[in-house]
């Protein structure tokens, strides 16, 4: 099971990202409490190297400055978290997670008709299109038939409910944002406690120091 870190602000977060095991972090450039700049997510993409995958999250913006974000902060992945039309992301010339807001009687395969990688299933929205912390009825999924190698998993998750989350929709990869965190700061022991959780195995961060 791969593991979404989203809305990772600062280099030292993304490295212990990357020691503890994460599959991908997120680079929030939408209005969020946990937005950064391209310059931002450069400087930690510079630390990083080649690993996790570096998502960029975004919410109608414009393709132009999506590409130029993207190459500035060398990114893996564009996340659409908005209203973006099928023909933005197709002129996208790297992979694309689209984003969608779960609703009562949506049909996954349906969404899986955009034109993208990846969807991701997050719940309804709140202040913001993403990292509200609010679950929805994961057990709409259990019966649905539908391609869930392609589905990713987002919205109130935490080590306490995971397990069951994808016991219930047996998806790609779990997306992780508000659920590692102690008053809106991403907390290090609630971010390896949800990779050990998810992953079934204790994480070894003894290595980590700070540069």
């Amino acid at each position: 099971m791969k593991v979404k870190i989203c809305g990772i602000q600062d280099t030292e977060t993304a490295l212990y990202a990357k020691q503890i095991g994460a599959d991908a972090i997120g680079f929030v450039f939408a209005k969020s409490k946990r937005q950064v700049t391209a310059a931002q997510a450069e400087q930690a993409a510079g630390w990083l190297g080649k690993g996790p995958v570096k998502v960029g999250v975004f919410v109608n913006e414009e393709l132009e400055t999506i590409r130029s974000i993207a190459d500035q902060a060398r990114l893996d992945i564009i996340q659409l978290h908005g209203d973006e039309p099928p023909e933005l992301a197709k002129k996208l010339q790297l992979p694309v997670i689209k984003a969608f807001s779960f609703q009562s009687g949506i049909q996954p395969s349906d969404l899986l008709r955009y034109p993208a990688d990846f969807v991701l299933l997050d719940s309804p929205a709140g202040p913001y299109r993403g990292g509200n912390g609010t679950a929805f009825d994961w057990s709409a999924l259990e019966k649905e038939s539908f391609d869930r190698s392609r589905l990713i998993l987002a919205g109130g998750l935490d080590k306490e409910n995971v397990q069951e989350a994808i016991r219930l929709v047996q998806p790609f990869a779990v997306d992780v944002s508000s659920g590692v965190e102690t008053d809106g700061v991403k907390d290090r022991t609630k971010m390896k406690q949800f990779i050990e959780t998810v992953k079934g195995a204790t994480v070894n961060d003894n290595l980590y120091t700070t540069r």
